[in-house]
């Protein structure tokens, strides 16, 4: 584990976290990846991360969301939607819901994606993976009354 990593896990991990990440953590990953055209994300500097442009699910309107991803040896993405332990689903997880069609912005290339929502024994799997990845999403889940949503991006 690189140095710091464990203090940041620490720190994700508190109720503070969940309360001011949202608001400043994607602001500052999407002017990040603008200004680097695509090539560096902030957040990944921790875990993997990825630009999720979905369609909203009530707009119709492409909709550019940063996220931490898993990416798979097969070239697919798990995506968590852990919404930093808060209560309600992401948005971006009811858009992919509704539009499975989407596209990842991975390493400065756009990808077409299609999700799909995990279920069952391969949830379960899936869910090992990441919390062995990222401790802090144990904590996330234990917040909330809700089962956190996994997706699995396949390119199209």
């Amino acid at each position: 584990m690189p140095p710091g990593e464990r203090l940041v896990q620490r720190v994700s991990a508190t109720r503070t976290f969940a309360r001011i990440a949202p608001h400043v953590i994607p602001a500052l990953d999407r002017a990040v990846h603008r200004l680097t055209r695509g090539r560096v994300l902030l957040s990944a500097r921790m875990l993997p991360g990825a630009i999720l442009t979905a369609t909203g699910a009530r707009s119709g309107r492409p909709r550019r969301t940063p996220l931490a991803c898993l990416p798979q040896d097969d070239g697919g993405w798990l995506l968590i939607g852990s919404n930093f332990g808060r209560p309600g689903h992401p948005a971006w997880t009811g858009n992919l819901l509704k539009n499975p069609e989407a596209e990842v912005s991975w390493r400065g290339r756009d990808i077409p994606v299609r999700a799909r929502l995990l279920t069952g024994e391969e949830r379960a799997r899936a869910w090992r993976a990441a919390r062995d990845r990222w401790p802090p999403y144990a904590a996330y889940q234990a917040r909330v009354a809700r089962e956190i949503r996994l997706f699995r991006l396949d390119r199209r």
